[in-house]
């Protein structure tokens, strides 16, 4: 697509182009050359400062030519600077006038010998600049055939007494020459112009790019001058700062930023602080130069303590998880021995009752350390997401029926609802069934099953599917409420701790989330993905 701003005046080169304003500055510039060649041929004439050759072999034919590109052009010039024409009729007039008047000029003064003809090279130079294309060429071919016709005309009429046919046809091959050349550099001048229009385009692009990268960076990004006032500022840092619009300075966030970067300009290896905010909550700040041409700016990224702290946790558990399952698989073979002679002593005829109370809770006690073995193997070795359209209304009550199957339990143990219908959810099934067999199984052995059916509830939030697990029981702890999904914590002596931990892993790795919500009762809910954003993924 053909830029707004470019000019197109050629008819017969309709993809050769001329920047809008450049084109018009040309324009202008030609205008007032041709007012003051036109004048200066007028005062010549007219004031006659000795011998001229002037309007010397006919006067009325040059005073005619004379005052009539006198007065086009003063017509024209006003036009032109006020852009009340088209560009290209009024770049082909000025044209066309001078290879017609300036024509009659020379043959008035005595023909290609008075030299006025050389002119013609200047308006075909400007043609090339002003017009391009094939009209260049057009321009050289009238003005070749304007000065062979006038010179054939004055042969045949015998109106000088030395014809100079072959300048005349110097002259034609000059006016072509000239013609090539301007519109060789006129294509050079447009590959150029269209070469640092692309390379304009690019830079707008990156810059575009990197202002969506960095204003949706997670971390909070803030310039600032040597003066501690603010250039930029990102929306993680300002929402990471409780802030609605970018602060002037410095000290109108935290009269301890403030200090922590003037520390850091006088002591800059101490790059790292953590500062207080009005708030009373702490961010994470790191100092940083930049060097801009000449100019000194210093960068800041904020990071909230929270993620950072996060992120080191999640470190220790990476590093906790391996050693844990090299343990436990450490563990699992002499297990299995006990495990295998407990139950080979429990078939010996000649134990008492008691001491076959004590294999029991050999074999009870192995089942549960294997169960914790089993779990943490599970998290070492988690497997990789292969999400699929679920639909939930299909899936929900087919589950829940081969749980009562599974576990024996009564049919009116769980109580589905749907407060939405046609709900889609993008995920993986196994993990699915993975999070909600932990859900269930909490519900049924803390939420007082027996006070009532436990609820299972389906609907939208937030433009997403969402699975609520509802029980009848007094809730969570405010104090273990910070703890809920953490490893290894439980409030009973024979869990492990891991299921919600594991759960909530396993959400995450299918880009859902995993939350407790506090009330009366417990209620556990998964924000699912919704199935429209299968296709975006594939």
């Amino acid at each position: 697509m053909p830029a707004a701003d470019t000019l197109y005046p050629c008819p017969f080169s309709k993809g050769y182009g001329i920047p809008s304003l450049q084109a018009w500055l040309m324009l202008k510039i030609f205008a007032l050359y041709r007012f003051v060649t036109a004048s200066l041929f007028a005062m010549l004439f007219y004031l006659r400062f000795g011998p001229s050759l002037l309007g010397s072999y006919d006067t009325a034919l040059y005073q005619f030519a004379s005052l009539a590109y006198l007065a086009i052009s003063l017509i024209a010039a006003p036009i032109a600077f006020r852009q009340r024409l088209g560009y290209a009729r009024l770049a082909q007039l000025f044209i066309f006038t001078d290879i017609v008047l300036i024509t009659l000029m020379m043959h008035a003064s005595g023909g290609v010998g008075s030299g006025i003809g050389i002119l013609l090279a200047i308006s075909i130079a400007a043609g090339g600049l002003l017009v391009g294309g094939r009209c260049a060429i057009l321009f050289a071919a009238l003005a070749s055939v304007a000065i062979l016709t006038e010179e054939v005309y004055a042969i045949q009429t015998r109106a000088f007494e030395t014809t100079t046919l072959t300048y005349a046809g110097m002259l034609g091959v000059a006016f072509f020459s000239i013609a090539f050349l301007s519109v060789i550099m006129a294509q050079r001048a447009e590959q150029a112009a269209i070469l640092a229009q692309r390379h304009a385009q690019t830079i707008a692009r990156l810059e575009s790019l990197n202002r969506y990268i960095i204003q949706h960076l997670q971390s909070g990004i803030m310039i600032v001058d040597d003066g501690e006032a603010t250039q930029l500022s990102n929306q993680s840092a300002l929402r990471l700062l409780g802030l609605e619009r970018q602060p002037a300075t410095l000290a109108d966030i935290s009269p301890q930023l403030q200090q922590a970067f003037e520390l850091w300009r006088e002591h800059r290896e101490q790059d790292f602080a953590i500062v207080s905010l009005p708030d009373r909550s702490e961010i994470q700040v790191r100092f940083s130069a930049l060097l801009m041409d000449g100019e000194t700016l210093n960068m800041l990224i904020f990071e909230d303590i929270a993620l950072y702290n996060q992120r080191l946790q999640q470190s220790k558990l990476a590093s906790l998880g391996r050693l844990t399952a090299s343990i436990a698989h450490e563990i699992r073979n002499p297990l299995a021995a006990i495990s295998h002679a407990g139950q080979l002593l429990a078939e010996s005829r000649a134990l008492e009752a008691q001491d076959l109370r004590l294999t029991e809770i050999v074999r009870v006690h192995c089942q549960r350390v294997n169960g914790i073995i089993e779990d943490i193997l599970k998290l070492s070795r988690r497997t990789p997401s292969h999400k699929q359209t679920i639909a939930l209304d299909q899936w929900l009550p087919a589950y829940l029926s081969e749980q009562r199957l599974n576990l024996g339990l009564k049919e009116d143990t769980f109580n589905v609802s749907f407060k939405a219908q046609g709900l889609g959810a993008y995920i993986d099934g196994g993990h699915l069934k993975q999070i909600l067999d932990n859900l269930c199984a909490n519900a049924l052995k803390y939420g007082r099953p027996e006070a009532g059916p436990l609820m299972i509830e389906a609907g939208m939030a937030q433009g997403s599917p969402y699975i609520s697990v509802i029980d009848n029981g007094p809730g969570i702890n405010a104090d273990n409420l910070q703890h809920l999904f953490e490893p290894f914590f439980t409030t009973s002596h024979q869990g492990t701790g891991l299921g919600l931990y594991i759960s909530r892993e396993l959400a995450e790795l299918n880009r859902a989330e995993l939350y407790y919500a506090p009330g009366e009762k417990s209620c556990f809910t998964l924000l699912l993905a919704n199935a429209d954003r299968a296709a975006i993924e594939i």
